[in-house]
């Protein structure tokens, strides 16, 4: 991937990367979407932000410019990563790439490092029919990697009192 595509996916604005994650991981159904992020809401502390990173983001993976789902349905997966610091503790001493820091993702890959979210990876899993990993970091990672890095991220969730990011109201004309 080059320099420019990598601007390119940073440029893209929240509601087309929404769009994009609608249309590509939850077939066009909003209210799918929706539900999903409820799930999460319920699942996860207080003053945890949740964001949804790679390519149902952009439409294309990252490391070699493959579309979204390019080897079949289902076959792509979603990258959730969890911001905040209750989150981490979630994770064991062996689930991290920096302890207490940014934790590696919870995923077919490592199974047991976040006991606690196993429960709501296999509910994410059921709703989408497809691998859903699940990932810790505090906000100076998350901040490094989208926006000194310009890695494309969706936020489901936003820290703070209230922690719903807002939901688009359709056009009723």
């Amino acid at each position: 991937m080059t320099d420019k595509d990598v601007a390119d996916q940073s440029e893209l604005t929240e509601q087309e990367k929404r769009a994009n994650v609608i249309r590509l991981a939850f077939g066009g159904d909003e209210a799918k979407f929706n539900d999903f992020i409820d799930l999460i809401r319920k699942s996860i502390p207080e003053n945890t932000g949740v964001v949804l990173r790679g390519s149902a983001v952009t439409g294309e993976r990252w490391k070699d410019g493959s579309a979204f789902d390019a080897k079949g349905p289902g076959t792509s997966d979603l990258d959730l990563t969890l911001v905040g610091e209750r989150v981490l503790e979630f994770f064991k001493i062996t689930g991290f790439f920096v302890p207490g820091i940014h934790s590696r993702p919870l995923s077919d890959d490592d199974p047991t490092i976040a006991p606690e979210l196993v429960p709501l990876r296999e509910q994410l899993m059921a709703m989408v029919h497809r691998p859903v990993n699940i990932q810790a970091t505090r906000d100076a990672v998350m901040y490094f990697r989208g926006e000194l890095l310009g890695q494309p991220y969706l936020t489901l969730i936003d820290r703070g009192p209230d922690r719903a990011a807002p939901r688009e109201e359709p056009d009723h004309e």
